[in-house]
C-alpha cells in the first residue's frame, strides 16, 4: 500500500519565491469526498493528468493511490467534477533535505498559499523555512477535497 504522510502549513511571507525550482498549473476535481475516501482527477498544465484515491487521514498520513490516465478521460472526468474544482499552481522549493510544493491558489480561492512538506515517517524532523507560518496539517477547512465544496479562504 503506497501512504502519503506530509504535513501543511500557511505561508508568512515572500522568501520563498527566491527558491522556485519548479511550477506547473493544477486543476483538480474532486468525484468522491466521503469520509471514507477521495477520489481526484489532476490536469497538470492542461498535459498530463491522474486519478488518485486517497484513504481517510490518520494524523498526517493516509493511503494514497496515484495512477497515469489519459488527458481526454480527464478532462472529462473534470466535468463530472464541477462544481467540486481547484484551481492553484504549485511551486517546488527545496529546502535542506526536503522540496516543499507551494500552492498559490487561483479562481474561488485566490489569496490562499499553502505549503506542504511530505515525509518518510511520521516521526521524520523536517527543517521549517522562515517563511513557514502556522501549521494546518489538521485542519480539515485546508483539505483540497474540502477546499472544492467550500469558496473562500478559511479563517
Amino acid at each position: 500500500m503506497a501512504q502519503e504522510i506530509e504535513r501543511k502549513f500557511l505561508i508568512s511571507g515572500d522568501g520563498w519565491k527566491s527558491g522556485i525550482e519548479s511550477s506547473a498549473r493544477l486543476q483538480q476535481g474532486y468525484l468522491s469526498t466521503s469520509a471514507k475516501a477521495t477520489v481526484r482527477v489532476r490536469i497538470y498544465d492542461d498535459s498530463e493528468a491522474v486519478l488518485t484515491l486517497k484513504g481517510r487521514p490518520e494524523g498526517i498520513s493516509r493511503a494514497e493511490f496515484e495512477y497515469a490516465i489519459p488527458l481526454e478521460d480527464a478532462r472529462e472526468l473534470m466535468e463530472i467534477a464541477k462544481p467540486n474544482i481547484i484551481e492553484k499552481r504549485r511551486h517546488k522549493v527545496p529546502f535542506e533535505a526536503h522540496v516543499w510544493e507551494v500552492d498559490v491558489f487561483e479562481g474561488q480561492h485566490e489569496g490562499l498559499i499553502l505549503a506542504e512538506v511530505e515525509m518518510q515517517s511520521a516521526d521524520e524532523h523536517v527543517a521549517l523555512p522562515s517563511w513557514i507560518g502556522r501549521e494546518v496539517s489538521e485542519d480539515d477547512r485546508y483539505a483540497n477535497a474540502s477546499l472544492s465544496r467550500n469558496p473562500g479562504i478559511p479563517d
